[in-house]
C-alpha cells in the first residue's frame, strides 16, 4: 500500500522540533549560568533523587549530555540501586495477630523465657517487639512465665526418645485343654518408635524360672539391636518387679522401669495393642489348646508386624512399602488369614 506524506505537515513537525531544540538548548546555558554559583557539591533528598530519576531514566543515552546538576556516574549508581531494590523481594510485615500467634506457639514448643522469645522474634526479623510486649500476649493466652510453665509432658518424652523405648506387658486367654478350662498368660512387647510387636513367651504358669528365662531372652535380644534401649515400661505386676526379671536385665544392663500405680495411660502404646489383638483375632475364636493359641497370636502378630497400615505411624506398615502410584489402578487383591477374619489389599502382580 502507497502511503502519501503532506508536505505541509511534515514542515510543521520540522519547525515544531527546532524549536523544542533551541528552547532545550536555551536551557542548558541558562542552568550552566546558575550552577556557576552554587557550590560544586550539591546534596540532594531522596525525593529529589527520586524526581531526577523518574524524568532522566527516559532520555537514556542522552543523559550524559544534559545532566549536569551531579555526576554522570552518580546517577547510574542511582539507577542501579533503584532496579535492585525493584527486584528484591518484599517481605510480607506481619499483623499484630499473626505476631502474637507466632509468640503463643514459640512458648509452647520450646518454653523458653520472654527475652529469648524476643531473641527469636528478632531472628525472623521482627524487631519492634519487646520482653514486654511478649509477656503481656502470653499473660492474655493464660500462658504462665517460663519458671512456672510445665518443662515437658509424657507425651513429649515419650516422642523424644520413641526410638530407644519398649514396652511390654501381660494379657490373658481362655483355652480348653484336655483337663478342661485353664487361663494362659501371654507375655509381649512393642518398640514404641516402629509399633513392631515380639511375643516373649506363652504359658499357663509364669513362675520365676519362667520369668528368670524370659529376661535373659531379653537381655540378648536388645544386644543385637543397633540403639540400646533407654527404658523397658511396664507396670507393677509382681512378675516383672521380682528379683527374677528386673533384677536380673537390670544386672545385664537393660533399664527396666516399672511406671506409677493404677497409670495404664503411661503404657498406652502396649494396652492399644492388646485390644487391638483381642478385638481383632482372639475374641472371635474359641481356643483349643496351647498350640491353637500360639498359632492364632503368630498369626495375628505377623499380620500386624507386615501389612496392616498404623494410624500412629501415618497410616504405613511397619516395613515401609513401595507407594505404587501409576495408572489405572489395575487389579486389586484382598488377601485373608484365619478363615477370612484377617484381611488386607494389594496391587495383583
Amino acid at each position: 500500500m502507497v502511503r502519501f506524506v503532506d508536505p505541509l505537515m511534515l514542515f510543521v513537525i520540522c519547525a515544531t522540533r527546532w524549536d523544542q531544540a533551541k528552547q532545550i538548548l536555551y536551557l542548558k546555558r541558562e542552568l550552566e549560568v546558575q550552577r556557576a554559583r552554587l557550590p560544586r557539591h550539591i546534596k540532594t533528598t531522596s525525593a529529589e533523587r527520586a524526581i531526577l530519576l523518574r524524568f532522566g531514566k527516559p532520555v537514556g543515552k542522552a543523559i550524559e549530555g544534559l545532566i549536569t546538576l551531579v555526576h554522570l556516574s552518580t546517577f547510574q549508581r542511582w539507577v542501579r540501586e533503584e532496579e535492585k531494590q525493584a527486584n528484591k523481594p518484599r517481605r510480607k510485615r506481619r499483623t499484630p495477630e499473626e505476631i502474637a500467634a507466632l509468640i503463643v506457639r514459640i512458648a509452647r514448643e520450646i518454653g523458653v523465657g520472654y527475652g529469648r522469645i524476643a531473641g527469636e522474634l528478632r531472628k525472623l526479623g521482627i524487631r519492634r517487639v519487646c520482653k514486654s510486649t511478649v509477656a503481656n500476649i502470653l499473660k492474655d493466652h493464660g500462658i504462665q512465665a517460663a519458671p512456672l510453665r510445665p518443662r515437658s509432658t509424657w507425651k513429649e518424652f515419650i516422642e523424644r526418645h520413641k526410638d530407644t523405648l519398649y514396652a511390654c506387658d501381660f494379657f490373658t486367654k481362655e483355652v480348653w485343654t484336655p483337663l478342661g478350662r485353664s487361663k494362659f498368660d501371654i507375655l509381649a512387647m512393642i518398640h514404641i518408635g516402629s509399633r513392631k510387636v515380639t511375643i516373649l513367651g506363652i504359658t499357663d504358669h509364669a513362675g520365676g524360672a519362667w520369668m528368670a528365662q524370659r529376661a535373659r531372652e531379653l537381655a540378648e535380644f536388645f544386644k543385637q539391636q543397633d540403639l540400646p534401649p533407654l527404658m523397658l515400661m511396664h507396670d507393677r505386676d509382681p512378675r516383672f518387679t521380682g528379683r527374677t526379671f528386673d533384677g536380673l536385665l537390670q544386672r545385664m544392663g537393660v533399664p527396666a522401669q516399672p511406671l506409677s500405680p493404677a497409670s495404664p495411660n503411661l503404657n498406652a502404646h502396649m494396652e492399644r495393642w492388646v485390644q487391638s489383638i483381642k478385638t481383632e483375632c482372639l475374641d472371635h475364636f474359641i481356643v483349643f489348646g496351647e498350640k491353637h493359641l500360639r498359632y492364632l497370636v503368630d498369626e495375628y502378630v505377623d499380620y500386624y508386624n507386615t501389612v496392616r497400615p498404623h494410624q500412629g505411624i501415618g497410616n504405613e506398615t511397619i516395613p515401609r512399602l513401595k507407594l505404587v502410584t501409576d495408572e489405572p489402578l489395575g487389579e486389586v487383591v484382598c488377601e485373608t488369614r484365619l478363615g477370612g477374619l484377617l484381611k488386607h489389599y494389594r496391587r495383583a502382580a
